[in-house]
């Protein structure tokens, strides 16, 4: 897949991959723990798992780093 971490994240989300989505915005989170993008990608996929608590905190921590970001909302 071409777009990086973050568009193949939203690609398996769209394909109701949810856990793997997960995984991968984990790993990419690792290497750029301050990507808001990334942290929206992984609040979205904890969300779809029913994980509100923790995907309430990564899209408030997206949010922080990118108040802008029109995603996290």
């Amino acid at each position: 897949m071409d777009g990086g971490p973050h568009a193949e994240g939203m690609k398996l989300l769209e394909e109701g991959r949810f856990d793997e989505a997960l995984e991968l915005f984990e790993g990419a989170l690792r290497e750029s723990p301050d990507d808001p993008d990334l942290l929206n990608g992984k609040g979205v996929s904890l969300r779809s798992l029913g994980r509100y608590d923790e995907a309430n905190e990564c899209l408030a921590r997206s949010l922080e780093l990118d108040p802008r970001d029109r995603m996290s909302s």
